[in-house]
């Protein structure tokens, strides 16, 4: 592949360019007030811990739209506590406090997804954002499972999701300190235990089955775009090789894709996971809010240094990954050669 007409080549025009990017994008986050840069994403947090409540008093409602309203309630407030919460705390892009960035993650990582802090940033941070789309590095293939077919990994295999988290994090306890690996499980235990607890003694659910099946049903309510986001985005798209992966700005125009604003997973996942991907990740400290207000400025510039500037609908990837499942999920992806600008 070559490089798009009109675009610097070799490393100092990709710095040169990324640099000029960069610049334009600090001069917006500077211009902007403390609750657009933090705010507005801490309330859409809070509001979800404020809304627990009545979600767990629906559930002791024997009339069925009450019922269902609170496993809506309660589905859409934990995907948006562990989805976002989660992503925003690991890139501490909650606070400028490293102290309370720590305390952010482990509650939001730790309590609220099952899944251990260390291995989150380590596995997004440093590697998937280091090395997007570089095969056996960052290219997702943690989402890729062979040995299921089409329909059952894209309809079936995401209700596994609140089953696999904590016990992949438990797995990765192995490498981990004893101390930390004790604080973990502990969290862990807290706060799957208080979920247990609340629909027991607020919901008032009548035996420990009932109890468990609604906890896998709110954890899984958004499991089906959860994983189809996340492979969506990136996979389909330019990979590269360890040895000659282009510069930052290439591969982040490359090999990123922006969904369309959808208001529920814009809610629940966040704007930088969904509409702003693209703005994500060549900004992984901005808060999803940021990002929205970043979004017309780095499209604007890619477009105008003839960049790629990657945009589809859901149904579109959902209808290319089933129709190429094959190409995409289970045999080797092709490596891209950028001639000039590795």
């Amino acid at each position: 592949m070559e490089p798009a007409a009109g675009a610097p080549r070799g490393s100092g025009g990709a710095e040169a360019l990324l640099g000029e990017l960069e610049a334009r994008v600090q001069d917006v986050v500077r211009a902007s007030s403390w609750w657009e840069r933090h705010g507005v994403d801490c309330a859409i947090l809070a509001l979800s811990l404020l809304a627990l409540p009545p979600g767990f008093l629906c559930l002791r409602s024997n009339n069925l739209p009450v019922f269902a309203l609170g496993i809506t309630i309660l589905g859409v407030c934990h995907y948006t506590l562990t989805v976002k919460g989660s992503h925003l705390a690991t890139h501490g892009a909650l606070t400028e406090s490293k102290r309370w960035s720590k305390i952010w993650a482990l509650f939001f990582v730790e309590v609220c997804t099952s899944f251990t802090a260390e291995y989150a940033k380590y596995g997004h941070v440093k590697m998937h954002h280091g090395y997007t789309n570089v095969l056996g590095l960052g290219d997702s293939s943690t989402w890729r499972l062979p040995c299921l077919n089409r329909y059952v990994y894209m309809f079936l295999a995401p209700l596994l999701i609140p089953i696999i988290t904590p016990l992949v994090a438990v797995e990765r306890l192995r490498e981990v300190e004893l101390r930390t690996a004790l604080r973990t499980l502990g969290l862990i235990f807290l706060g799957l235990y208080s979920h247990y607890w609340l629909l027991l003694n607020v919901s008032g659910f009548q035996s420990p089955g009932s109890a468990l099946v609604c906890m896998f049903i709110t954890r899984s309510l958004l499991a089906h775009p959860y994983l189809h986001v996340n492979i969506f985005q990136h996979i389909g798209l330019p990979m590269f090789s360890r040895d000659k992966k282009p510069r930052r700005i290439h591969m982040m125009s490359l090999g990123v894709l922006n969904l369309p604003r959808l208001p529920v997973l814009d809610w629940a996942f966040g704007h930088s996971l969904i509409s702003c991907h693209v703005e994500h990740h060549l900004f992984p400290r901005l808060s999803d809010h940021m990002c929205l207000k970043v979004k017309p400025v780095v499209s604007q510039f890619l477009h105008e240094k003839q960049l790629p500037y990657n945009e589809d609908s859901y149904l579109a990837r959902f209808r290319l990954f089933l129709n190429r499942y094959e190409e995409f999920m289970v045999q080797t992806p092709p490596i891209t050669e950028l001639v000039g600008l590795q």
